[in-house]
């Protein structure tokens, strides 16, 4: 082993730059994003609740929207039988966005946190917010 310097040298630098963006990362995670749906639509609604539960929607939101997708463009269904038995309009922006109409406190705010990039706007028209 007449190299074993260079090698454990090599593998500490190697080790170094490996974890480097975890060492600088360290105690910087961000807060939890609160989303607000404080709207008049929500607030007018005797009981406050989606399509689906809560931690469903947090979850499972664009599975949902890719499913309600293909019901519409491909099997022309526009109904959507909830767990709970209730029945909805499929529709992005006359069902969803009628109660979450905050879209920038509600659905940008947490698209931001998580960095990604909805496509929903390229074939909808983006809600405009009153500048109340």
């Amino acid at each position: 082993m007449y190299n074993s310097g260079k090698i454990i040298a090599g593998l500490v630098v190697f080790f170094i730059l490996a974890t480097m963006p975890f060492l600088l990362n360290l105690g910087k995670a961000s807060a939890k994003v609160e989303t607000s749906i404080d709207t008049p639509e929500i607030n007018a609604l005797p009981v406050k609740q989606c399509v689906e539960p809560k931690e469903f929607m947090r979850s499972e939101h664009m599975q949902l929207l890719n499913e309600w997708r293909d019901q519409v463009v491909r099997n022309g269904n526009r109904i959507y039988e909830s767990s709970n038995g209730n029945q909805y309009t499929i529709s992005l922006q006359n069902s969803c966005m009628k109660c979450h109409s905050n879209k920038k406190e509600f659905c940008d705010k947490c698209h931001n946190y998580m960095a990604v990039k909805p496509y929903c706007w390229t074939c909808h028209i983006e809600p405009k917010e009153n500048k109340s």
